[in-house]
């Protein structure tokens, strides 16, 4: 009898307490973790957009949204004549020609950092009277101005910075500035974030960059074709796409104001020989 009582007592001793940390980490081993979902890149643009495009290298990027992507209100832009694009990347021309064909405006000469003004480079009536949906610039850079690993970083900042002060100008409500960098130094040390900040717009989402998405696209180098292509292939780099927009319609009206008074401030040089 005295056995039996004492076996009874001991089954049902409490357990010995266990802190709730412990116990957290404890159930968490325990159970079985949800599958990691990996989202694929989406294409921030829709075929109807009004989508202006800065800094094109071959054409292969406007290409792909106008066959592929069936996007059919594009304005494709570079700052080279058509002269030096063509000898820099010669198979721009059949791009060309086809977007040409599909009724697609192609534009040379523009220069990012005077987008709408009227000069020779701000892009014309073409780019500043039409309000756009999206205006995309992948892989800015100024070049190899230097060795100088801070000047250059300051080069391409200054590039994105009066990019992104002119393009927010030219925006629809509701409209956003995309913008596509590789990810890594020295392409970091940029501060893409930071910069939007400084002119006013925010970042909407960030994405990965999936050139595959992109069918016929070929990362096209500034300097142009490097004979026998070279081991460098820019459409196999990790990249990152930043989507900017402004807070809201009120600022876009605020923008265009004060866009206008500094258009007319402006580079004296600029202003000359405008374009209307």
């Amino acid at each position: 009898m005295g056995k039996a009582k004492k076996a009874k007592l001991k089954k049902h001793q409490p357990q010995p307490y266990c802190k709730p940390a412990k116990a957290a980490q404890a159930l968490n081993k325990a159970a079985p973790k949800p599958p990691q979902v990996s989202q694929r890149p989406t294409i921030p643009v829709s075929p109807n957009d009004r989508i202006l495009l800065i800094g094109e290298g071959d054409f292969s990027f406007a290409y792909s949204l106008h066959y592929h992507h069936a996007c059919t209100r594009l304005t494709a832009t570079t700052l080279e004549s058509r002269v030096t694009l063509l000898a820099k990347h010669p198979q721009a021309a059949s791009h060309i020609h086809a977007l040409e064909l599909g009724a697609q405006k192609v534009v040379f000469s523009v220069d990012a950092t005077k987008l709408g003004l009227p000069c020779p480079t701000g892009g014309g009536p073409a780019i500043r009277k039409v309000p756009w949906d999206h205006i995309i610039f992948n892989f800015p850079h100024v070049g190899g101005l230097t060795k100088d690993v801070n000047r250059q970083v300051r080069a391409n900042q200054e590039l994105l910075v009066k990019f992104l002060e002119r393009g927010k100008a030219l925006l629809a409500p509701g409209a956003t500035i995309v913008v596509t960098v590789f990810e890594g130094e020295p392409y970091s040390l940029w501060n893409l974030r930071d910069l939007g900040r400084h002119v006013g717009l925010k970042v909407k989402r960030s994405l990965k960059f999936d050139a595959g998405m992109y069918e016929g696209y070929k990362h096209a180098r500034t300097l142009g074709n490097v004979e026998g292509g070279g081991g460098w292939r820019g459409e196999n780099r990790d990249a990152r796409t930043y989507v900017f927009a402004l807070e809201s319609e009120e600022d876009l009206q605020n923008v265009k104001s004060t866009c206008k008074i500094k258009a007319h401030s402006d580079d004296e040089g600029c202003l000359e020989g405008g374009d209307d």
